[in-house]
């Protein structure tokens, strides 16, 4: 390893353990509740080298919402590379956002919150590659949508438009998980997150075939 390479390294090994110490803070308080100088306490770390790699804790956030959307695009790759079938590809890619929504409730949180978040103000690096990252998982589901209808296994009349189907099932499976995640869901007569969330792929999908 270079010594260039062996920097690039140390820096990003750096830049990972602000992000994680902001997370800590963010997560456990909120965001407006916390300051640079805990952030620089909890990644141990003094607040002059803090500001060196981020100039304030908006540009923190968006490091975080960066992580959340990568973390989201992995998924949903790994997910449409284990399916053959358009429509099946459909259904995995919902398990998959539901899943994340279970396992990463705080990276789903910052996504949710994201369109209120100032970060799209500024532009740098970071607010680009959110941008792009965003992107790419449109991008991914527009794709497995445009496979389904040319195997066959979605109607070319229902998916006419593919870019608006993926906005749509986006948006209602997502209104759905947010239903399903209400702490007053049991006082209620839903079924359970697992059926609710099951029954609503099942739907989109059945009014996406042929």
């Amino acid at each position: 390893m270079s010594l260039d390479q062996r920097r690039e390294q140390e820096k990003q090994e750096r830049r990972d353990s602000i992000l994680d110490a902001a997370e800590q803070a963010f997560f456990s308080k909120g965001f407006d509740k916390c300051s640079m100088d805990e952030i620089a306490r909890t990644a141990q770390l003094s607040r002059a080298l803090l500001y060196v790699y981020f100039k304030d804790k908006t540009a923190i956030m968006r490091g975080i919402m960066l992580r959340s959307v990568e973390s989201l695009r992995n998924r949903f790759v790994e997910v449409s590379q284990s399916e053959d079938v358009g429509i099946q590809k459909v259904g995995a890619l919902g398990r998959a956002y539901y899943t994340f929504s279970q396992e990463k409730p705080d990276y789903f949180d910052v996504l949710t919150q994201s369109g209120t978040f100032p970060h799209l103000l500024d532009e740098d690096e970071q607010s680009q590659a959110l941008q792009c990252c965003g992107n790419e998982v449109m991008q991914l589901m527009v794709e497995v949508l445009t496979q389904g209808v040319a195997d066959g296994s979605l109607s070319a009349e229902r998916v006419a438009d593919p870019v608006k189907t993926a906005y749509f099932l986006r948006g209602a499976l997502h209104g759905v998980i947010m239903e399903a995640r209400q702490p007053d869901q049991k006082a209620t007569d839903l079924p359970d997150a697992e059926t609710l969330i099951s029954y609503t792929i099942d739907m989109l999908g059945h009014s996406m075939r042929p």
